[in-house]
């Protein structure tokens, strides 16, 4: 099995970027075919982290990043207010480790929605990370909480 292959089962052939499915069976020239990217954070890496992780991207998505920092963006069907920029508090929680709020939700439901769809995407942002996602009730809204796992 190759390192494209191994990448793209273990990230369920999802782009880590753009969240899209990836094609396996497009050429890798194809704007749409899949890529092994490794992501580089501009930070210095927690004390025994991985400077870099594979990760499956579109090939135009992975050439994208590296004229512009990439935006990993919530789902328009989520009610979430004040949400996180993800990439940014995911390397900060990478690095320091702890925890953050990352989105509030005027209801329980819409809290409920918002975790589940962090949990699925966010072993795709970063697959070495053991990230924790819990719904927090607070001053009348339910927060959305992102926790580094030890």
């Amino acid at each position: 099995m190759s390192a494209l292959d191994e990448v793209g089962e273990r990230d369920g052939w999802r782009c880590w970027i753009c969240d899209e499915p990836v094609d396996p069976d497009r050429s890798v020239n194809d704007d749409r075919g899949p890529s092994v990217d490794q992501w580089f954070s501009a930070q210095k890496p927690a004390k025994g982290a991985q400077r870099g992780t594979d990760r499956l991207a579109h090939r135009a998505c992975n050439t994208r990043k590296g004229a512009v920092t990439p935006v990993i963006r919530w789902p328009d069907e989520l009610i979430v207010v004040d949400p996180a920029v993800l990439l940014t508090t995911v390397e900060r929680l990478g690095r320091k480790g702890g925890r953050e709020v990352v989105g509030r939700c005027p209801g329980p439901t819409d809290a409920e929605q918002g975790a589940e769809w962090l949990r699925v995407r966010l072993p795709r942002l970063a697959p070495t990370l053991a990230l924790e996602v819990t719904v927090e009730r607070g001053g009348g809204q339910h927060l959305l909480v992102l926790s580094t796992r030890r």
